[in-house]
């Protein structure tokens, strides 16, 4: 199964049309180019799917997503909880 964990936009590359994002501690570049243009601002939360961003969510639900995942990856080991993170938005696209 593929989660997809909310990533907050801490900085946006217009140039690029990347967004750089917060996963929990983690930093990752993730495009834009299925976004419309401008829809996405720094402080947005977004959920990425293979390296894209794929939609905008709402900060209240990011925030108790990240809550959810929180109480999840505490009962984890430390290998593990950064597998889980690092590898969030890698999901094969038939996942």
């Amino acid at each position: 199964m593929c989660l997809s964990i909310p990533s907050k936009v801490v900085k946006i590359d217009k140039e690029k049309n990347t967004a750089i994002v917060d996963t929990m501690g983690v930093t990752r570049e993730a495009g834009l180019d299925l976004m419309e243009e401008g829809s996405v601002h720094v402080d947005d939360y977004v959920l990425i799917h293979i390296g894209f961003v794929m939609n905008k969510i709402d900060e209240e639900d990011a925030l108790e997503s990240l809550k959810v995942y929180r109480e999840i990856i505490e009962t984890m080991d430390e290998a593990d909880r950064l597998a889980a993170i690092q590898e969030s938005d890698n999901c094969p696209s038939g996942a």
